[in-house]
Order: structure tokens, then C-alpha cells, then sequence
């Protein structure tokens, strides 16, 4: 290296050291995974949340990182045409929400774009010649989610509940979300002052100490049913004859109450025991013409009016005809394999979760359908076992976690060769990821169909065709 290169590459090295506290002007050039703003400031990248397209801000270092730092807004010199005020009033301070500053039609147009950043990032695609249509919205984008599960505090001697700010260990109240479904506010609203008139020990985090953790309340959105869960670090709660009761006498819509037992230090809400304690053990559910049955611990897609237009594009990309063997994996209560069933020879299903593949089971079983079979375990290994016993299905149906699909799993379908994998996802970066090893393997994508399953946050849904070249 000459002396002239090594001057450069110290020269290089001194702009991009950033440290905290310190201001520059950042032009914003994109919204990155998390809803934040993405700029670029001597070629390092800055994520600035609240920051939008097109703006141009005074940034103001608050973390350094060796590969991106993060700022916040100081000053914004040139605002963007699409920035509203947020309608939430504790919109800054909870942080369920991103992009509530953002036109919601814009949220759509970005959301789209993060999907396209992935497949950029991610895969050796060419995405000029992808089919990524435009995102499927939401005509009235509030009040859409059916559960909600918040944490337990207290404030004096009032018991609240919410969401820890982001960053912190500051818990803060929810008393009317403007995402949730107004019946679980109410609930949890009356919940919390049971609680607080009975004076029933809370958890605290630091400390270790307490009963309630968290408040879990689900409502079916066409039956009104109201499931609630208190998850408690014992189940022998004082006067818990007496809650039940207040519940019965202050909410008649609350038809499924329980207890769930989990005294782990843990991030996971929910632990392995569940007690019964009055109503039903589950609350029902219908998406279209097809009813569900959802136990406390059962997974089911938060925001029903957009799972129809989602399960919708999953049909419309498994290309059914009638004769297809489907296998639903990450399958929760069946919904999917239940929306698709009607159009198919068989479908089969299969769960980690035992509580969920009783309940799917138990749909299908409701709708008389005798040619769906789901069984407790992971994909990985009911897949390869299943085509070892003579059974070849056509279409694979994922809808993992966000982490994706497990490398077992994608190895397996490689082995399988469906002709058809039909991808739900709820992370872009996953998909992206799992396309290439896919893309790898013999199998292209043929289409890309973003769906705004969580109006206002970052995250987007997709369902993506992928199909087995010829």
C-alpha cells in the first residue's frame, strides 16, 4: 500500500466515527425493518426512528455501532408532505406502534418497499422481473386486533397494565388502544380494577415477587365471546372465588376464564399449565363460513377481517383443483389447512403445540371434514415420515415466526419436491432468506403479495408462490 492509499483509507477511516451526542444534518433516504427512518452520513448508515422519506433532519447520535449507528430527531428542516399527527396520545411513549406519523396509504406503499429491500438483500433475484403487487390494506385501519396481553404493575395503589416504553423498564398504561378491539380495553380495564379493588398481589419484575404478570383477553370479533387469562406466578390466588364472581357480575360477555401458571424467569407470556376456572374452556371464532374454537394457548391470526384477504391469497396461490394433498406446517388451529380444505384431496397438518392440534382437530372434526389429519411435532420430521409411508403432497403451506422456517424443514422440502410451496410470512428478511435457499434448489418465485395485517407498525405480512421449476 503506497502512502497516498493509506492517507485515504485514514482519511476514510476518521469521517465515519461518530460519537454520542453528536449533531448533523441527515437527508432520509428509506424506512428500514422497524418503521424507522434510513440516512446515510459519511457512507455509514443511520436509522433515526420517527424520521421519514424525503426528509431532511438535524440528527443527533444517541448509540455507535461498527456497522450502523442510531440517532434521534433534533430538528426537522424539511418535513415530509405525508408526516400527520399521530391520533394516539401516548403514540411516542408506548412503541406498540411505528408509523403512526405516516399517511396510512403511504404505510402501504412502504411496507411494499421493505419487502423489496430484503429480496434485494437477501437473494440474487432480480427484482425488475418479480411480481411484489402492491400491499393489501385495511379499509378502516383501527381497532383490528383481537388479544391483547399486557403487563402487570402497579402505580400507587391502582394496578395498571401495558407495555414496557421502548428501551426501558417503564411500564406504560393502556387504558383505550387504539388497535385493540374496544372489548378487550373494557375487559382489561375491569380486570384491572378487580384486581386493584381486592388488592391481589402483582409481580414485580426486578424483584421477582408477586402473583399477576400479565392480563391476556381475547375476543371473537362475530361472536362477542370474551376469553381472559391471568397469568400468575402461583395459582393459589387469595380470594380468586371472589374475582371469579366480580368477572361473572361486571362482564357477561366474558364467557372463558382462566388461570396460566408460569413462574419462570422468562420473556414468553404464557407457561406450560392452564387452569380451568369458569365459562367455557375455549371461545369461538369464525373467519368467513368457518367456525374455530381457540383454547388460552392456541395461536390465531390477530387481525380477522385481514386473515380472510390473507387466506384468500394463500388459495389463490396453491392453485387447487380439487385433487392436491396439502400439508398446512406451523399449521397452530388449523385455520389455513380449514380455508383450503374444501378445494382439496387431503390436507395434513402438524404443530408443535399440543393444545393447538386439539383444537384443530376438533375443527375439522366440527365441520365434518374426514380428510384432514393433524398431528403434535415439528414439520420436519411428520414430512419426511409421511412421504416415506407413500404420501406425496403438492402443496406445502408454511406460516412460521418470525425466525422462519427451520433449516430442517427447508432441507425437507428440497427432499419432497412439492411442486408448490405457498410462504406466509410476517418477517421479509426471513422469506428473503428462505426464497434463496429454495432459489438454490431448483424452485422460483412466481409472485409476492404483501398484506397490512398490523396497521400503523412496521411489520408486514406476505404470502409469496414459490413453484418447483419443470
Amino acid at each position: 500500500m503506497n502512502k497516498k492509499t493509506d492517507v485515504n483509507k485514514k482519511q476514510e477511516n476518521e469521517v465515519v466515527q461518530l460519537k454520542v451526542g453528536q449533531q448533523f444534518p441527515l437527508t432520509i433516504k428509506r424506512l428500514g425493518i422497524n418503521g424507522e427512518g434510513v440516512g446515510y452520513f459519511k457512507r455509514k448508515v443511520v436509522f433515526v426512528p420517527g424520521a421519514l422519506p424525503k426528509e431532511e433532519i438535524v440528527a443527533e447520535v444517541t448509540k455507535v455501532g461498527a456497522k450502523f449507528s442510531e440517532a434521534k430527531i433534533n430538528k426537522i428542516r424539511k418535513k415530509s408532505k405525508e408526516r400527520i399527527e399521530p391520533p394516539c396520545p401516548i403514540y411516542d411513549k408506548c412503541g406498540g406502534c411505528q408509523l403512526q406519523h405516516l399517511k396510512y396509504k403511504s404505510t402501504l406503499r412502504e411496507k411494499r418497499d421493505v419487502v423489496i429491500q430484503a429480496l434485494e438483500r437477501f437473494t440474487k433475484l432480480n427484482i425488475n422481473q418479480l411480481s411484489i403487487n402492491e400491499t393489501i390494506g385495511m379499509d378502516d385501519p383501527w381497532y383490528y386486533r383481537n388479544k391483547s396481553q399486557l403487563q402487570v404493575g402497579k402505580k400507587g395503589n391502582q394496578v395498571i397494565a401495558g407495555l414496557y416504553a421502548m428501551k426501558s423498564h417503564e411500564l406504560i398504561d393502556l387504558s383505550a388502544c387504539m388497535v385493540q378491539h374496544k372489548a378487550t380495553n373494557k375487559v382489561t380495564e375491569v380486570v384491572k380494577q378487580i384486581l386493584t379493588d381486592f388488592n391481589i398481589s402483582i409481580y414485580d419484575e426486578r424483584k421477582r415477587r408477586g402473583l399477576i404478570r400479565t392480563i391476556v383477553t381475547r375476543v371473537g370479533f362475530e361472536t362477542g365471546q370474551v376469553q381472559v387469562v391471568l397469568v400468575t406466578t402461583d395459582p393459589n390466588i387469595p380470594r380468586l372465588n371472589l374475582i371469579t364472581d366480580e368477572i361473572k357480575k361486571r362482564l357477561p360477555e366474558v364467557t372463558s376464564f382462566q388461570l396460566n401458571i408460569n413462574n419462570k424467569k422468562t420473556s414468553l407470556i404464557f407457561g406450560e399449565k392452564t387452569v380451568h376456572l369458569d365459562g367455557e374452556e375455549v371461545i369461538e371464532e369464525k373467519l368467513g363460513d368457518i367456525s374455530f374454537d381457540l383454547s388460552a394457548r392456541a395461536f390465531f391470526q390477530l387481525n380477522p377481517k385481514q386473515t380472510v384477504k390473507l387466506y384468500n391469497e394463500a388459495k389463490k396461490a396453491a392453485k387447487l383443483s380439487g385433487k392436491e394433498k396439502i400439508v398446512d406446517a406451523y399449521c397452530g388451529v388449523g385455520t389455513i389447512g380449514l380455508w383450503l380444505a374444501n378445494d382439496a384431496a387431503e390436507v395434513r397438518g402438524m404443530d408443535v403445540i399440543e393444545a393447538s392440534i386439539k383444537d384443530a382437530r376438533k375443527n375439522a372434526e366440527k365441520h365434518g371434514y374426514d380428510h384432514m389429519r393433524y398431528e403434535v411435532g415439528p414439520a420436519e420430521e411428520w414430512l419426511p415420515k409421511w412421504v416415506k409411508e407413500g404420501w406425496q403432497p403438492d402443496v406445502v403451506v408454511v406460516d412460521p415466526p418470525r425466525t422462519g422456517c427451520d433449516d430442517k424443514l427447508l432441507q425437507s422440502i428440497i427432499k419432497v419436491k412439492p411442486k408448490r410451496v405457498v410462504y406466509v410470512s410476517c418477517n421479509p428478511s426471513t422469506l428473503a432468506k428462505d426464497i434463496e435457499v429454495l432459489r438454490k434448489k431448483g424452485y422460483q418465485v412466481k409472485n409476492i403479495q404483501p398484506v397490512d395485517m398490523f396497521p400503523w407498525t412496521a411489520h408486514v405480512e406476505t404470502v409469496a408462490l414459490i413453484e418447483l421449476k419443470l
